[in-house]
């Protein structure tokens, strides 16, 4: 197809090299998104299964300002009727109860991250419960990015399609660059951790080299009079 007489070549080439370069755009920042895929928060379904006595906890390190969205489920193994129930307890790295729930076979917890750190949440069976047998907890722990409900971004701001995907790899590329400035934080401060125990370790070892001086000198010393008592030397 030709140009027209009054359309320039040029122009329509350097708008086809445009549209190729947003082109290259995306596809660049899909590959980048795929090979650094491991720093997004994700969900993450955790089946775990429970003794008739004692606790099990799992924990994530999350940093602060981070949604966090869990749904779990009690299955038994022996599909007992009523289904037996269990307790369930999230905390805070300081200690805070963000979710306590007792006597429920099913529920649901929610919060946004306050402080950067382990959390944990832990589940035990109630103690009427008779059966004996182990019980199954599925728990599906979703965290940034993956506890964004999409659907009703896209009702509430009419889009769909290419712009959907674009606002969620948005999204996840936020999420890499919040994640890689928590690691750096927290490498800085293993750092000065470190750097801390590496000085304590040299002062030690100057204090035990000064003391095993001083007990040589000390011992060459005591010998050297017991000698000369003696009428050895």
């Amino acid at each position: 197809m030709s140009a027209g007489p009054d359309e320039d070549p040029s122009s329509k080439r350097e708008g086809m090299g445009n549209g190729a370069n947003v082109r290259c755009g995306v596809l660049y920042a899909l590959m980048v998104l795929c090979l650094t895929s491991d720093l997004i928060p994700e969900g993450e379904a955790i089946w775990m299964t429970l003794p008739p006595s004692g606790t099990k906890c799992v924990s994530e390190e999350i940093q602060n300002n981070v949604v966090v969205l869990a749904d779990y489920v009690v299955i038994s193994e022996d599909h007992t009727h009523p289904s037996p129930t269990i307790s369930v307890k999230v905390t805070s790295p300081y200690g805070n109860n963000l979710h306590h729930q007792e006597n429920t076979t099913h529920g649901q917890f929610a919060f946004t991250t306050k402080e950067a750190g382990n959390y944990l949440a832990c589940f035990w069976v109630d103690g009427h419960h008779q059966g004996g047998g182990n019980l199954s907890v599925n728990l599906d722990w979703k965290t940034g990015i993956a506890a964004k409900d999409w659907d009703s971004v896209a009702r509430k701001e009419k889009i769909e399609g290419i712009e959907l995907e674009l606002r969620k790899l948005e999204g996840a590329v936020e999420a890499i660059h919040e994640n890689l400035l928590y690691l750096k934080t927290k490498e800085a401060e293993m750092r000065i951790v470190s750097e801390v125990t590496n000085a304590k370790v040299a002062w030690f070892s100057i204090m035990s080299l000064g003391i095993c001086i001083v007990v040589s000198v000390m011992q060459l010393w005591y010998l050297k009079r017991y000698f000369q008592k003696k009428k050895l030397i």
